[in-house]
């Protein structure tokens, strides 16, 4: 089960828990941890195993101690994966549960997306989409106006790249930088094509006309 296709039929339901699910989509080879319901942290399907087992065998590690009835057994610590989760586990599984915490952030299809803008001959700025926190694969690009239609499309591959969380890319639009515009009239997005996760919106000035 991945994170992704769980999460598709969740667009629909606004609801503050529902929206949460929705924006921790997983990148593909990650599935929520779920320590306990509410664990969205994104781990390998070995590790999510894992901790369901430690949570259905809990009892057999606490022991009454200095730390109450639920002390561990000797040899093991409380796990950690969340605020308050006293499951007793090894050291090592401790340092690996704290270490995905860490990592949560990088393993979620954000789809972070900005504008930048590069320059042409004669000296045209043209406007360059980037993004990162993407699944590795193809990503659709798009420029649209604010009332529907569409100003331009094209496609990205999300690869590794230094400095950057999961599959990152960048694209030339070819499409001028307009003055500055106290009002954008229309807006940048970008698809996620594994997970069905759409950006948000960046606002933009389009549809300028340059002389090169």
């Amino acid at each position: 089960m991945r994170c992704g296709g769980e999460n598709k039929g969740m667009i629909r339901d606004v609801r503050p828990r529902e929206y949460i699910r929705f924006t921790r989509i997983s990148r593909q080879g990650f599935v929520w941890r779920t320590a306990r319901p509410s664990d969205l942290v994104c781990v390998t399907p070995d590790t999510r195993a894992r901790t369901a087992e430690e949570n259905r065998t809990r009892k057999s590690h606490w022991t009454i101690g200095a730390y109450g009835p639920h002390t561990c057994v000797s040899g093991q610590r409380w796990r950690e994966a969340f605020n308050g989760d006293d499951v007793c586990v090894t050291p090592e599984v401790r340092s690996q549960t704290l270490a995905d915490n860490a990592q949560a952030a990088g393993r979620r299809v954000s789809a972070k997306l900005w504008i930048t803008t590069y320059r042409t001959q004669g000296n045209v700025s043209r406007l360059q989409l980037n993004g990162n926190h993407y699944n590795f694969g193809q990503v659709r690009l798009y420029l649209r106006y604010n009332g529907g239609g569409q100003y331009w499309s094209g496609t990205a591959t999300a690869v590794a790249q230094p400095g950057h969380a999961g599959g990152a890319w960048g694209k030339k639009t070819g499409k001028p930088q307009c003055p500055a515009s106290s009002t954008p009239n229309g807006y940048a997005q970008a698809y996620d094509v594994v997970s069905g996760r759409w950006s948000a919106r960046v606002p933009v000035q389009i549809g300028c006309v340059t002389f090169d």
